[in-house]
């Protein structure tokens, strides 16, 4: 048990209770704009000694982002906060992004007093039903007595099981209202996720072992939940054992270095390529590991070609099953299910190997040689992949790279080859909400300052985004951030382009000078037009001790080879 002592007295409100509570939970840092009902929560924050960091935000949606990208990298959850009403309306696209991604984030919104409800004041709202579909657990904290055991619960939910996030509405009143200190405990495994891991049925494992050793082209595809599970070393270890391809979806991005001769690279709609699709169509197994086998991960239900038989292994038993015929379920935590699998065809003395070496070497080989001539091309705009290889050949293999889902999105998953096994690149698969990539990006530096951190986005995200600028500047935060440049909304006008006869309705925008406006805010910053001076600013960029922006004109994907197998149509 973790418990921090009040200092002086036998009573304490209930925002300094709030704040005791984050404390022994190990919270560090804490995203948020302040409310009028916020105000003795502030007061709290103000006065106590907690060794809480907030970093005050310009609007809750990137409070919530940030959150997001801090628990990503730091393997604890995200605290966010803002006040009621608009506030609690603001922050809701970062909840539901890090919920349906599994990432632990807890949103606090501050509410009106209990007293009030019902009588109209400013900015009442049902908070809970609010946030009732959108998070993994949720309440207002109508009782003060009971604020202690209802954060326990909040940590609890966010870290066990299938991570998630979690809200709590703070009413005005209970801010106020005395807390028995007594009750300021929390359980010190809830402190970071996953917690209180789930093991497998051993009936399972044997069964998964049984179509393996069956198997003659087997492939796992990774989705996040082995890189949440911090089950890398597991998967890398099972791909040695079996000669296993391992395929990632975007999310799975990390779960094997992508310089791993068993790593095939990702597959799927959005960062896949033909030569990918094939080592997962020519198998007869398939392994989903982590992984909920959805749209863009196999191409709307086609890759996999059904009727191949299925291991599927993931922590929340509704995704198994829910959209192929599964032979062998095993709802348990990855790194427990892949070490007792390991084990189990070990023990066999299992020597059947997959061929995964020459199916990875030959699909990484097909897709080299069709973007080395893309990487190199002095065209104008400057083409996407010239700006992944030049960032490849600059950053150092620990680096993080937040992406916007637009243009940034497939083009890294598909060429920018990840030389290290674990979290280093972030972006947002559940909703693809434009404007995640500079905040996560500063979520993830204040998770790990020691490591270089690159924020990628369209012209489209610049304008979800750009007041953080200031944020960033503020807390001197060295975030290169890089802004394709071609004045639409990319991927609604490429799918306009194949899908609605070249009918392009309200995509076009007027070109922004991004240079110019970050630099108003004070970060360093470049406009790009010739590909030949590319490397160059980069460099530069990359090199700078604080906040910079390079601003490059780019090819919109309309009109380039964008690793994308097909746009909606």
């Amino acid at each position: 048990m973790s418990e921090v002592p009040e200092q002086g007295g036998n009573q304490m409100t209930g925002a300094e209770a709030m704040v005791r509570m984050l404390q022994a939970h190990g919270a560090t840092h804490m995203f948020g704009l302040c409310g009028d009902t916020t105000l003795p929560f502030y007061d709290a924050l103000a006065r106590l000694d907690h060794g809480i960091t907030h970093i005050l935000t310009r609007d809750e949606r990137h409070a919530a982002y940030m959150a997001d990208g801090y628990a990503r990298m730091s393997g604890k959850p995200g605290i966010c906060e803002g006040p009621s009403g608009g506030g609690a309306t603001y922050i809701l696209p970062g909840v539901v992004e890090a919920n349906e991604s599994s990432v632990p984030v807890l949103a606090i919104t501050t509410d009106v007093a209990t007293t009030s409800r019902g009588r109209y004041p400013l900015t009442e709202l049902d908070q809970v039903a609010l946030f009732r579909p959108l998070t993994k657990w949720n309440a207002s904290l109508d009782q003060p007595d009971r604020l202690p055991s209802m954060v326990r619960a909040a940590f609890r939910a966010m870290t066990t099981g299938r991570p998630g996030a979690a809200h709590l509405a703070l009413p005005f009143d209970t801010q106020k209202a005395p807390v028995d200190p007594a009750e300021i405990w929390a359980d010190p495994r809830h402190r970071a996720y996953p917690a209180e891991r789930s093991g497998p049925d051993p009936a399972a494992i044997g069964a998964a072992a049984d179509l393996l050793d069956a198997a003659m082209r087997a492939v796992a595809i990774c989705g996040g939940g082995p890189v949440l599970s911090g089950a890398c070393d597991e998967v890398a270890a099972l791909a040695e054992l079996l000669d296993l391809p391992i395929a990632t979806t975007v999310s799975g991005q990390g779960a094997i270095a992508e310089t791993h001769p068993q790593a095939v690279g990702v597959v799927g709609s959005n960062g896949g390529v033909p030569a990918t699709r094939a080592v997962v169509d020519e198998a007869d197994l398939v392994i989903f590991i982590g992984c909920r086998a959805g749209s863009v991960t196999t191409e709307r239900w086609r890759s996999p070609k059904p009727g191949v038989k299925v291991i599927h292994i993931d922590s929340d038993p509704m995704v198994i099953g829910a959209n192929y015929p599964t032979d062998v379920a095993i709802p348990a935590d990855a790194k427990l299910v892949l070490a007792a699998l390991f084990d189990e065809l070990e023990r066999r003395g299992h020597s059947k190997g997959q061929d995964g070496k020459v199916r990875a070497a030959a699909a990484w080989q097909i897709k080299l040689v069709a973007m080395q001539p893309l990487a190199a091309s002095a065209e104008i705009p400057i083409r996407p992949e010239r700006v992944i290889a030049a960032l490849y050949a600059r950053l150092d293999v620990d680096a993080i790279v937040a992406a916007d889902p637009g243009t940034p999105c497939p083009y890294f998953s598909a060429h920018y080859r990840w030389r290290e096994a674990g979290r280093h690149f972030i972006t947002n698969r559940a909703h693809g909400a434009l404007g995640y990539a500079l905040a996560a990006a500063m979520g993830a530096h204040t998770a790990r300052p020691g490591v270089k951190t690159v924020a990628v986005m369209g012209d489209g995200s610049f304008g979800f985004c750009c007041g953080e600028f200031e944020t960033i500047v503020r807390h001197r935060m060295p975030i290169t951030s890089i802004v394709f440049s071609n004045a639409t909304f990319g991927w609604i006008k490429a799918g306009q382009n194949v899908g609605f006869g070249n009918r392009f309705y309200n995509v076009d925008f007027g070109r922004t000078d991004h240079a110019a406006v970050a630099s108003a805010f004070g970060v360093k910053s470049w406009r790009v037009e010739d590909p030949e001076s590319l490397d160059t600013v980069l460099k530069d960029a990359l090199a700078h001790d604080g906040p910079t922006l390079v601003d490059v004109i780019s090819q919109p994907l309309h009109e380039a080879a964008a690793p994308v197998s097909e746009w909606v149509a």
